[in-house]
């Protein structure tokens, strides 16, 4: 196990709470009979002691073999219900969706900010249906999956092909660079702006949801999450919560001058229709349109708007680098459809290839392997089990993506997954990255706007190498933590293309 950040008296002293605790330790054994089975846990800190932290789903992708596709597992204190295999998932998510829909209580985003109680990724109850209601509706009233927001992801990805392109294909690192594109493309929703790529203010909220991602991945925060009170010790939960206070501060001057220049008549950004929909409910005894909550679901948009696309096509460029031949059969498609044509969302049909290869690119990339988690709101029987209402519930995407009954090559980078004989596109049922069911990601008609167009965009315009004295061979496809899963650091030198 792997006690990050936690000093050495710290350890002393939870060695010494543990003794202490184990002694007044009470087994719970008002567990139905057929709940479902799982290892042996130790008192008070169940499996954690059998648990990889840094990649939590390879121990439960493990555990599945001995246990099936519906176990328990405990974590701390806290019982867990993994969810296992494309068919198990599709089942709890799909077919009892209501059952599985809820959110748990997390005590980091407790103590960062509201938790369950606002935002719309996290929350629960008819506050998450209200919020969600809303943002899918005012996302699609500014564009999302309409021409307005392909020509706003073309004129970026004109923006980033330009300053990858200042660099004359010498090594880069294109971390900062794929978030200020991807996080461009939301900002203009939310603020109904962009910025420029060294703006610093942008830099800085870019450099704060980067750190926060990897943060809330961390073992250090798992820990946390399990024993809340050791958070006076650990290192990443102290700068957890300072970036959420930076951020939601962003966020709150921002809202504030939106609302001194707010005309109801003309609303160019979310933040406008959210202040509008506030004044409109002011009075009303439910208070769903504060402050508070646009706070959150700004702040909630922002990080998975960003978040995902970015370190999806981070694992993209990497791959494209991994097997230039697949990197060239793209090359020669886009030659063929589109010539030097910018890319548009219509040209997607007429590429099936390259459309294989970005769902193959998310399909092995796993960037959120355990997927969020879900909470049962009430008593559901799936596969002969009991799950109690108000269960943790862990739908293990990692599981459905390499599932091997669904997948020829689950394991191997094979855009041939996607691809019939005749070399035609296929849909894949367990083809699910954004999630299914009621907790669906709102923004997947946006993400799979944005990969493919800044996916083909790049690959028009240039070649993907790796640096010199780099070989092939020594491209690390291994991935690092975070709560999305992204490639090692690694750069890219990014050749133009005549």
């Amino acid at each position: 196990m792997d006690w990050v950040n936690i000093a050495p008296e710290g350890l002393l002293f939870i060695l010494v709470l543990l003794l202490i605790l184990k002694r007044q330790h009470v087994w719970n054994s008002h567990t139905r009979d057929n709940f479902p089975p799982g290892p042996r846990a130790l008192p008070i800190i169940g499996n954690l002691h059998t648990v990889d932290l840094k990649r939590p789903y390879l121990t439960m992708l493990e555990l599945a073999k001995t246990y099936g596709p519906v176990f328990s597992i405990q974590m701390g204190p806290k019982k867990m219900v993994v969810l296992s295999g494309y068919d198990t998932v599709k089942e709890a998510l799909v077919n009892q969706a209501d059952a599985f829909a809820g959110r748990p209580k997390i005590p980091i985003l407790e103590k960062a900010g509201k938790g369950r109680e606002k935002g719309v990724i996290f929350s629960y109850g008819e506050n998450w249906k209200v919020m969600r209601r809303f943002t899918l509706t005012t996302l699609r009233d500014f564009g999302m999956g309409k021409k307005a927001i392909e020509d706003r992801v073309v004129e970026e990805y004109r923006c980033l092909a330009d300053t990858i392109e200042a660099q004359k294909g010498k090594p880069l690192e294109m971390t900062l660079m794929l978030n200020a594109a991807v996080a461009n493309v939301i900002v203009s929703i939310l603020l109904g702006k962009r910025y420029d790529y060294e703006d610093p203010t942008f830099k800085r909220l870019l450099l704060l949801v980067n750190e926060n991602a990897r943060i809330l991945g961390a073992p250090s925060i798992s820990i946390y999450n399990m024993f809340p009170f050791l958070g006076f010790l650990l290192k990443d939960y102290k700068i957890f919560i300072q970036n959420v206070k930076e951020i939601s501060a962003f966020i709150k001057v921002t809202f504030i001058e939106h609302l001194k220049a707010l005309d109801r008549n003309d609303q160019r950004s979310f933040i406008d229709a959210f202040l509008v929909r506030q004044q409109e409910e002011n009075g009303k005894a439910n208070e769903y349109f504060s402050n508070e909550n646009l706070i959150e679901v700004v702040r909630n948009l922002f990080a998975a708007g960003m978040e995902t696309t970015s370190t999806t096509l981070r694992w993209g460029l990497l791959l494209m680098m991994k097997y230039p031949e697949i990197q060239k059969k793209v090359q020669e498609e886009i030659e063929q459809v589109i010539g030097s044509t910018p890319p548009r969302i219509e040209h997607r049909t007429q590429m099936p290839y390259t459309d294989a290869v970005v769902h193959e690119i998310q399909r092995f990339a796993n960037i959120l392997p355990l997927n969020l988690p879900h909470e049962t709101t009430a008593d559901v029987t799936l596969k002969g089990y009991f799950i109690p209402k108000g269960t943790y519930i862990i739908p293990l995407l990692a599981s459905v993506l390499r599932d091997k009954s669904q997948w020829e090559k689950p394991d191997i980078f094979y855009p041939e997954h996607f691809l019939d004989s005749e070399g035609k596109f296929v849909k894949k049922e367990a083809f699910i990255p954004f999630s299914a069911g009621r907790r669906i990601c709102a923004g997947e008609t946006l993400a799979r706007m944005e990969l493919f167009l800044f996916f083909t965009s790049l690959l028009q315009r240039f070649t993907f190498r790796p640096p010199p004295g780099v070989s092939i061979s020594d491209l690390d496809l291994s991935p690092t933590f975070g709560i999305t899963i992204p490639p090692v650091t690694h750069e890219v030198c990014a050749v133009p293309r005549s």
